[in-house]
């Protein structure tokens, strides 16, 4: 079995379970790269974006060393859930994709937490 099969069905499994646990609220997706780290809030029933951050920006990027930390991850998250906040976001559910819960990863969900994200 190739690695993009095992991928695909781990982040399918991980979606499956959030999906049913999710009960109409919007959910928190990451996605980690080896130079940057994404995350994005959708709205699975109209199935559009709500609010997204990355250590892409031009504002995080003059501030962070390098967009593949766990410093980046955890102002990712802040970021994101100020945004959320001010689309008037407070509860979503967390999609680690087929991450493990740890690292950048771990970080992000903090750093949404710490903004006052719940999940």
């Amino acid at each position: 079995m190739a690695n993009n099969d095992t991928t695909a069905r781990r982040k399918a499994r991980v979606r499956r379970s959030i999906r049913a646990r999710a009960y109409g609220k919007p959910r928190l997706s990451v996605h980690r790269s080896s130079k940057q780290i994404y995350a994005q809030i959708i709205d699975d029933e109209q199935g559009k974006t709500i609010v997204a951050a990355s250590s892409l920006e031009k504002d995080q990027r003059s501030a962070l060393k390098s967009g593949a930390n766990v410093e980046a991850a955890r102002t990712v998250g802040k970021l994101l859930a100020e945004r959320a906040k001010a689309a008037g976001l407070t509860d979503v559910v967390f999609d680690r994709g087929a991450y493990m819960y740890h690292g950048r990863v771990k970080a992000l969900a903090e750093g949404a937490r710490e903004g006052g994200l719940n999940f």
